[in-house]
């Protein structure tokens, strides 16, 4: 529950619940847990910037008292830095992660890691978890990386794996009339961004990211997913608080024509060469890439476009090395916030902020957004709308050209199965059965 202010928030612990270590997850722990993470400062520790202190109460009652006020609720629920593990399990704790153990008080403990190879991690089930195991559940998962759709679709519907999280659209549609195989159509808060360098280079200039957004295929795009992605509107995706409908973009390329040529460039003027960086082995980004390389190339504008690992996309990207950098972006929690504080925000250096946008104007409208969030939401969805337009429209920052539809192959002996979009790409295996 929280207070009228959003200001105190106390959450009420369920009883019974022990760490893997055996240890109970008591408000003692939960408080140290998030202290340890709030102090290391590391990942989306951000996400408890607002907390003053913590107090537990009694062994089950635990109060939060916050500097200023934001959704607590979902903070607590988020999928990254907000885990509640047991802070005694080890001296050095960071070593013992690192060592492919864990701390944490879910259904199932780390059996195996084996990091780099295809069986990289094995769970197995904690047998004192509180849920209890009467019921039919996996008593073991094992996750195999194995990058090669095709070869994914081939273990699947040889009975090799039970689930894949991804194929490409050909093999999805294949999927969906195979006997043996379900699968599961369901949106997503994530979305595919193209962030534009409004820091050097040509895109510097106004004109031509504005040429570039008009140029992108937006239907052509969403015609050739194949049902992986749905028009975007706006930054935000719908289903959470600052989602901006009326907002689809749509080519135009005689308007990026002009403003190309606006800008010296374009059919009849100087040749643009663009560097951008995307996603090594993603085939939806590759599609974005190539469509684009079509629409520009009659504009006399070239795309020099690299595949890169994530973390050697992301390494250079934090040092202004492309005009362009595709990727896709989804809440560290579920909220509108996390596109605008991180990727739009003012940051030197940056950080997720890879169009190098400094708006003075921008950040102090987001300055009060989370507290808006909890005290008028009414308010708050005006500044999201004030926001959306100040990025896409009066900078140029970015292009948002589908939200991501997530589609997914198992075995048809799988019941129960969903998606929860606060959580990308996370099975949770336990609420399955394993026979139907």
């Amino acid at each position: 529950r929280s207070a009228a202010d959003g200001r105190t928030w106390t959450f009420t612990l369920r009883q019974g619940a022990t760490f893997h270590t055996g240890r109970p997850v008591d408000a003692a722990a939960v408080k140290a847990s998030i202290e340890r993470t709030m102090k290391t400062g590391a990942g989306a520790s951000y996400i408890w910037d607002a907390v003053s202190s913590i107090k537990a109460e009694d062994q089950s009652t635990v109060t939060f008292t916050l500097k200023y006020a934001v959704p607590l609720d979902l903070v607590a629920s988020a999928g990254y830095a907000a885990y509640i593990y047991d802070t005694q399990a080890a001296p050095d704790l960071g070593a013992w992660f690192r060592q492919g153990r864990d701390a944490g008080s879910g259904p199932y403990t780390v059996s195996s890691w084996k990091p780099g190879q295809e069986d990289e991690l094995t769970l197995k089930a904690y047998d004192k978890y509180w849920g209890g195991w009467d019921k039919p559940h996996y008593s073991t998962v094992k996750y195999r990386v194995v990058p090669d759709p095709d070869r994914a679709w081939r273990m699947l519907a040889r009975g090799e794996v039970t689930f894949v999280n991804r194929l490409n659209p050909r093999l999805f549609a294949r999927a969906a009339v195979t006997p043996g195989v379900r699968t599961s159509e369901r949106g997503s808060f994530e979305t595919a961004m193209l962030l534009f360098n409004t820091a050097s280079g040509p895109m510097r200039d106004v004109r031509v990211r504005r040429a570039v957004q008009k140029a992108i295929d937006y239907r052509g795009l969403i015609r050739a997913l194949r049902g992986a992605g749905t028009p975007a509107s706006g930054i935000v995706p719908g289903g959470m608080l600052g989602h901006v409908e009326g907002r689809q973009p749509r080519q135009d390329l005689n308007g990026a024509t002009r403003l190309l040529q606006r800008a010296g460039y374009g059919p009849g003027g100087r040749p643009l060469r663009l560097r951008l960086t995307y996603a090594e082995g993603d085939t939806d980004q590759r599609l974005l890439v190539t469509r684009l390389e079509s629409a520009l190339k009659p504009l006399n504008v070239a795309i020099e476009a690299h595949a890169m690992p994530w973390n050697a996309q992301w390494r250079q990207g934090r040092q202004r090395g492309q005009d362009i950098f595709v990727m896709y972006w989804w809440p560290d929690y579920a909220d509108g916030f996390s596109w605008f504080g991180n990727v739009f925000r003012s940051a030197d250096p940056p950080v997720f902020n890879l169009s190098y946008l400094r708006d003075r104007t921008l950040d102090e409208l987001l300055a009060g957004l989370p507290e808006l969030t909890v005290t008028d939401k009414v308010a708050a969805q005006a500044a999201y709308e004030q926001a959306t337009v100040r990025v896409l429209d009066l900078r140029a920052a970015a292009a948002v050209p589908w939200v991501v539809t997530y589609q997914r192959a198992y075995l048809g002996g799988v019941q129960g199965y969903d998606d929860n979009p606060a959580y990308p790409d996370v099975v949770f295996v336990y609420d399955l059965r394993p026979s139907g």
